[in-house]
């Protein structure tokens, strides 16, 4: 698979996995109100879709939001790649995830009302949010590297 569209795939497949953890997280007790939760609300404040399409349809439209952020972030991916040929796709995953995590939920969400800022989250729910942003650059820089095709010979980095 050539590497935009192997990163993209990475980067859907991401999505699903986290979304995953964070209803699973959630409905087990480990996580708190989760980021996809304070995003439906948003939606729903914005728009007022749970009184037209439930919480459900709401719930829908903020995972499909979430698949296309996935993909659109992944295709960062083979340039930091690119730029860093010594890191593994761990690493490549954990560094952009800590940077998608400040700056998309540090900065972004609380002036757009999404959250309520990472202080007055507290340490809990912060990292909880952090942790599942590295998450989701993880899976997606480690399935991009492994869904890339490789020319023959080239051995693959290790993870």
């Amino acid at each position: 698979m050539q590497r935009y569209a192997a990163a993209v795939t990475g980067g859907l497949i991401a999505g699903v996995l986290t979304t995953a953890v964070m209803v699973a997280g959630r409905k087990s007790g480990l996580l708190t109100k989760t980021l996809d939760r304070d995003a439906v609300d948003w939606i729903d404040d914005l728009t007022g879709s749970r009184e037209v399409i439930g919480d459900t349809g709401t719930s829908i439209v903020e995972f499909t939001n979430h698949l296309g952020a996935s993909a659109a972030f992944a295709l960062a991916v083979p340039k930091l790649r690119e730029a860093a040929p010594s890191l593994s796709p761990v690493a490549i995953g954990a560094l952009y995830g800590t940077a998608l995590y400040a700056v998309n939920i540090g900065a972004i969400a609380p002036l757009l009302g999404i959250t309520e800022g990472e202080v007055k989250a507290g340490p809990r729910k912060a990292s909880e949010r952090w942790a599942v942003h590295v998450l989701q650059a993880v899976a997606t820089a480690v399935l991009a590297e492994r869904l890339e095709d490789r020319p023959a010979g080239h051995a693959s980095r290790a993870v």
